[in-house]
């Protein structure tokens, strides 16, 4: 099923800052990787996009929409759900926010807070470095290594 975010509810969750000046594209990435491994479609919103940089960009198939100034996410992924009319009952739509959840259920859309999404992204970015063969190393593995190849004093 393809994803609705509330992109900005779900920042926090992921261990992003909001105050980042790159907040926003942190969670495309992660959100791509969630899109590449799952292959779900993820649609996230933005608000707050200042003056000339409001609109939509697609990233792979993450489509983000930046949501200028003096209108909101919430409002976007609204609209975006009577929109969709029947169909929304294929999405899930991805907020903590009571009101959109209660926009998605009125849709027919499955609802998931952003906490419990956020755990479905980080297990998925962990067992896709666990299936790749990328672990991280502890930092007594790594001074463990460096003994071994006489490389620490």
């Amino acid at each position: 099923m393809p994803y609705l975010v509330d992109g900005h509810n779900l920042i926090p969750k992921l261990g992003l800052r909001l105050d980042s000046p790159d907040d926003e594209m942190e969670l495309v990435a992660f959100l791509q990787e969630f899109s590449r491994l799952s292959r779900h479609t993820v649609e996230v919103y933005f608000d707050g996009a200042p003056t000339g940089h409001s609109g939509t960009r697609k990233f792979g198939v993450v489509t983000a929409h930046f949501v200028r100034q003096g209108r909101t996410a919430d409002s976007a992924i609204k609209a975006r759900l009577q929109q969709m009319g029947r169909a929304a009952r294929n999405w899930i739509v991805v907020s903590s926010d009571h009101e959109v959840q209660g926009a998605a259920r009125a849709a027919h859309a499955s609802v998931t807070s952003s906490d419990k999404f956020a755990g479905l992204l980080k297990g998925t970015e962990s067992s896709a470095s666990r299936s790749s063969g990328k672990s991280e190393m502890s930092q007594e593995e790594l001074e463990d290594w460096l003994k071994l190849f006489g490389r620490q004093e």
